[in-house]
């Protein structure tokens, strides 16, 4: 697997070709604060998800009429990217439509996906060409998976999010939303984290959450996490694992009983003819 290695003065941080997928994210003093893809219950790290986040019911769905099929999360992370930038602290990863993509996503697309280290904090960035002549609908999120528990961190690890809201969450059935919505698991903002919150798979939050939490125990090391232009927000592990995804998206899985047209997919983000977009977030470790 090619791998590309960039750091500074704090952090060091592996980037894989395939998928443009963050490896590892380490300290000076050797901590790995990212998840090792333990295949006994997730192989993943922190995949891309791009052209849709989440489920298309059946793995199909329909752009402007014509039917696709389209496997959860999108190809993106499945798909080898082109290294176009190596820097010292900096790298940028590429991937362009071609007749693969274009029998699952019938657009002239560019996805670049930035990695940057500035002091204790990786920033990873995905941006977004439409290089069509016709609007192109996607949705696009990140997956991180970070260790449960952090690094040297001992005791109960909570979700603090820095708006101190309570955000409305939703549940997950066979990969797709029902239209039930219930109460919010945080309260002035914090939520204690335990494995058993995720028999029922993701904690999912359409609106609310922010764009900025810190995750860790009350003392000790712990992350901030940030994030832009990401209306969505979810939680995610295998019961048991060692590990929290921290996820946020600009669009979700399919709705029971929605139309299956990806325009029709809540959040899908809407891009013009020769425009772009870009979607970031920022992990900085903290002890």
């Amino acid at each position: 697997m090619q791998l590309t290695r960039i750091a500074n003065d704090e952090l060091t941080v592996d980037v894989a070709a395939l998928g443009a997928e963050m490896q590892s994210l380490q300290t000076r003093d050797g901590r790995n604060w990212m998840w090792q893809g333990d295949a006994n219950f997730w192989t993943g790290r922190s995949p891309i998800l791009f052209p849709i986040v989440g489920k298309a019911i059946n793995d199909s769905l329909q752009i402007n009429g014509e039917r696709f099929q389209m496997g959860q999360h999108g190809f993106a992370r499945r798909c080898a990217f082109e290294l176009v930038l190596e820097e010292a602290s900096r790298c940028i990863y590429r991937l362009s439509a071609s007749d693969a993509t274009l029998q699952m996503y019938p657009f002239a697309f560019q996805l670049d996906i930035e990695h940057r280290l500035v002091g204790r904090s990786v920033i990873v960035t995905a941006t977004v060409a439409n290089l069509g002549d016709q609007p192109m609908p996607f949705g696009v999120g990140f997956h991180p998976a970070f260790a449960w528990p952090l690094p040297g961190a001992s005791g109960a690890h909570k979700i603090r999010l820095e708006n101190q809201n309570a955000p409305e969450m939703k549940r997950l059935s066979g990969g797709v939303f029902n239209e039930e919505v219930l109460p919010s698991p945080f309260v002035d903002g914090e939520l204690m984290l335990d494995h058993s919150q995720f028999v029922d798979d993701a904690m999912v939050f359409m609106e609310g959450a922010g764009e900025a939490l810190v995750y860790g125990p009350d003392e000790g090391p712990s992350l901030r996490f940030s994030w832009s232009n990401l209306p969505n927000f979810a939680l995610w592990t295998k019961p048991g694992a060692g590990f929290i995804c921290l996820e946020p998206w600009h669009g979700t899985a399919a709705a029971q009983g929605m139309s299956d047209e990806l325009a029709d997919r809540p959040y899908t983000y809407w891009l013009e003819a020769g425009d772009s977009a870009s979607f970031a977030f920022e992990a900085e470790v903290r002890g």
